[in-house]
């Protein structure tokens, strides 16, 4: 057995020792895209499938053919130990996985748009994040033109507003979520409640990811990139106790900490439900304060106007199925630009 290395450290090697030779004009070379070793996660488990020495290679439109056939005939059988082809699912075949086509085309397909084009609020919105860990996670070997930096340097965070706005609406998130435990545990539903439990945990977690400004992965990496956070040594261990009120408050200190808004004292208390003064014993916080205060800090006033659903990961379980293989983005793209352009 092959000892284990990581995949992006493998990728470094390849690219180094095999790739840089035969590629003899101007070009970009990364690992980028899709797989736990783009992020860092990998293990042996990894290798059981589209594992492996690989690589993209980005080069001028005239050099694409010249540099596969390059790289295909040049390839050794392995490297390091391990095989430089194995099945791809997508060619459906044995081959190897250097993908070699241009940044134009790459960053396209990646995306379905160029962010050198300019991105408007919508086009923010409809991004599923784990696409944008896609393009700002990974690591660059070399980049000639500088293009594919420049690229990650424009996705590296949202612009000011619409990070507020998605905050806002993680706190409208929050707001709705945390009294129903309270409702819940008075029905005699404990199940209820544990699931309501678990969905706040979530929340606090995702509201961590955007106070951080880091992009969160699929559910597979969600605990894992969190364990990575600032936020998990204090809010973790408040979670795992079930401490959530507590997790709550503190959520709203970092959140003053940051400046997005005009600050709002954390304060738990009954749940105030907002019709006939009504107010029940349920131990909250003052979430709506912190929505509010967040999205009258939005300078754009469309945006400020539009209802905080959330962006497209929070309206959406945003699996590999909807990230990948489907026109959801798109089309919710659409539909917040046609929102916003009232």
């Amino acid at each position: 057995m092959t000892d284990f290395r990581p995949g992006l450290a493998l990728a470094r090697s390849f690219y180094r020792d095999v790739l840089a030779p035969l590629v003899p004009v101007q070009h970009t070379a990364c690992l980028l895209g899709e797989g736990s070793e783009v992020l860092g996660y990998d293990s042996e488990r990894s290798t059981d499938h589209e594992w492996g020495p690989r690589a993209q290679v980005f080069v001028a439109a005239a050099d694409v053919e010249p540099v596969r056939r390059a790289v295909a005939g040049g390839l050794p059988a392995e490297h390091e130990g391990r095989p430089t082809a194995w099945f791809s699912l997508a060619a459906g075949a044995v081959t190897h996985h250097v993908e070699i086509t241009t940044f134009d085309a790459w960053i396209r397909d990646r995306l379905g748009l160029d962010p050198r084009d300019g991105l408007d609020h919508a086009a923010w919105l409809a991004l599923p994040q784990q696409r944008l860990l896609h393009v700002t996670r990974g690591e660059v070997f070399r980049d000639d033109a500088g293009e594919l930096t420049r690229v990650r340097d424009l996705l590296a965070w949202y612009p000011g507003d619409v990070w507020r706005w998605l905050v806002a609406s993680q706190w409208h998130l929050i707001h709705n979520t945390e009294p129903l435990i309270g409702r819940t545990a008075e029905a005699g539903d404990p199940r209820g409640g544990r699931l309501l439990a678990a969905r706040l945990s979530e929340l606090v977690m995702e509201m961590c990811f955007l106070q951080e400004r880091r992009y969160r992965p699929y559910a597979k990496w969600f605990g894992t990139a969190f364990a990575e956070l600032e936020a998990a040594a204090t809010i973790g261990p408040l979670l795992d106790a079930g401490r959530l009120p507590e997790a709550l408050a503190e959520l709203g200190r970092r959140h003053n900490d940051l400046g997005l808004s005009a600050p709002v004292e954390p304060v738990l208390g009954d749940f105030r439900v907002g019709i006939n003064d009504a107010v029940r014993p349920y131990r909250v916080l003052n979430s709506a304060g912190f929505h509010a205060a967040t999205v009258a800090a939005i300078t754009d006033p469309a945006l400020r106007a539009l209802v905080t659903v959330g962006g497209l990961d929070q309206l959406t379980h945003a699996d590999d199925a909807l990230v990948n293989l489907t026109l959801w983005p798109g089309c919710l793209g659409e539909v917040y630009r046609s929102l916003l352009d009232g």
